[in-house]
């Protein structure tokens, strides 16, 4: 019996020639990424041990990004400490405030993403990566320590679930739809600690930016990883991007690899579709719910704060006025200074939008927009669990940034499509 991407990256990591579901191995770790809210305590847990290393100083992504810049005196304390620790081990890719940004978005675009590669990181979001044909998932701050200092890690091998997208996207729809669809049929734990493997012809047409955005909602659906193959695409934009070492391997599932569940979504039929409070497998259809008033519109994240996002939010809103409190975000500096270069900031401006510096603020109620009792939110970030953007009484509605950004000139839920 052949073996899913996910095994054959596993059997690699741990010096296997095969593996299978519930194999445990211990695996080489590639590339570690920390950030301002789990990598002190890591730290702190290396010193009370006397454990004073890090096993490779360029397999190591450090950002703040979660309080940055820091909005109070504990989260400038967590910067102030991982600033130091970064700087006494010699880390080499350390991105501090000015070239700091949203983990996820910053790794990639920096060029710290190879296929074939197992990547950990101290973020449950850490998944996005697999966009990359990469094993990625998040850890906690225990896991993270013991990878900072040893470069290896325990894995139980996931059993792998294949979602395969067919059909072309109609006008108004994402893949951001594509994602909630499919955590909608299967629910927050449907792919609990398993592998989300996406193929078909409809990942052909997405750009990598749009693969992303797929992967990084695996955790969303109880997801060890999200996981889509590698292709031209791929290549294109990994090319004169990789940072360090330049080859990397490409690993494919085999045709008789093992699935514990099969689906297919047939993209052209789908509608754009917001995720209702408080769970993000409660999808609606637009046609359902369009008109329910909104008082806040937030475009950024991790899941959608990169140019391709802000391109779209900017050709619905030129020309027009928003009717609630609209925050955009993009995601990482370069991200910033291309969408200021290409004219967005000026869209953005003339509708009334307040833009802000990279950040993962909002998205996790931490500042820069967050809620009060009773507000709802149109957003384009991953999670709309109680109290997720600010006070456990407000509402949290997931969409595209189309379906925001139309929602944010109407002042409530709005179709998108009726603009593009």
């Amino acid at each position: 019996m052949g073996m899913t991407i996910t095994e054959k990256i596993f059997a690699r990591a741990g010096g296997k020639n095969t593996v299978r579901p519930g194999d445990l191995v211990n695996a080489k770790i590639d590339m570690v990424m920390c950030h301002d809210v789990t990598t002190p305590p890591a730290i702190s847990m290396l010193k009370e041990h006397d454990i004073d290393r890090v096993f490779d100083t360029e397999k190591i992504a450090v950002t703040p990004d979660h309080f940055q810049p820091p909005k109070d005196i504990k989260s400038a304390e967590l910067h102030k400490r991982l600033d130091a620790w970064a700087k006494d081990k010699g880390i080499k890719y350390y991105y501090p405030l000015g070239k700091a940004g949203v983990c996820h978005a910053l790794l990639p675009e920096q060029g710290h993403i190879r296929p074939g590669e197992v990547i950990v990181g101290g973020d449950s979001h850490t998944c996005t990566y697999g966009a990359f044909a990469a094993f990625s998932t998040g850890i906690g701050s225990t896991d993270l320590a013991a990878s900072i200092a040893t470069g290896q890690l325990w894995f139980k091998v996931p059993a792998s679930m294949k979602f395969t997208l067919t059909g072309k996207l109609r006008t108004g729809v994402y893949s951001k739809d594509i994602i909630l669809e499919v955590i909608r049929r299967i629910g927050t734990d449907g792919a609990l600690y398993r592998a989300m493997e996406f193929v078909g012809p409809t990942i052909k047409t997405l750009s990598m930016e749009a693969r992303m955005t797929i992967t990084n909602m695996a955790i969303e659906a109880g997801g060890k990883n999200g996981i889509i193959g590698f292709d031209e695409i791929t290549k294109e934009y990994l090319d004169g991007r990789l940072k360090g070492k330049q080859d990397y391997t490409v690993y494919e599932s085999d045709a008789d690899a093992s699935y514990i569940h099969s689906d297919t979504v047939d993209c052209s039929t789908l509608e754009p579709l917001v995720a209702f409070p408080h769970l993000p497998s409660n999808g609606k259809v637009i046609g359902e719910c369009a008109g329910l008033a909104m008082d806040q519109c937030y475009i950024g994240s991790c899941t959608n704060g990169r140019i391709e996002d802000l391109r779209v939010v900017a050709g619905i809103l030129k020309g027009r006025q928003v009717k609630i409190r609209t925050i955009v975000v993009p995601a990482t500096p370069e991200i910033w200074k291309q969408a200021m270069n290409e004219g967005l900031f000026d869209i953005f401006y003339e509708a009334g939008c307040v833009i802000s510096a990279p950040t993962c603020g909002a998205c996790l109620g931490g500042f820069m927009g967050i809620l009060a009792a009773g507000e709802k939110c149109i957003s384009t970030t991953n999670r709309n669990f109680v109290g997720r953007m600010g006070s456990p009484k407000s509402e949290v509605y997931l969409a595209s940034p189309a379906t925001a950004a139309a929602s944010a000139v109407e002042g409530k839920l709005a179709d998108p499509r009726k603009y593009l």
